[in-house]
């Protein structure tokens, strides 16, 4: 995904900063507890086709 195009990406909710994860190939809104899915480097940002995060991926939050 193209760093530059993260810069400007924020959460569609609420317009927090959103976190990418390249493993699972998702943008995490820790503000909202929602994971927008990246499909061939496109983001999906609707939230009704967000995952919701579980407790343990809110838990083991990279700290700043």
């Amino acid at each position: 995904m193209d760093a530059r195009l993260l810069d400007v990406l924020v959460c569609p909710l609420c317009k927090g900063p959103l976190v990418h994860q390249k493993a699972s190939q998702e943008l995490i809104c820790y503000g909202d507890k929602l994971a927008y899915q990246i499909r061939d480097d496109i983001p999906i940002m609707w939230a009704d086709q967000a995952r919701a995060l579980t407790m343990e991926e809110i838990d083991a939050r990279p700290k700043a």
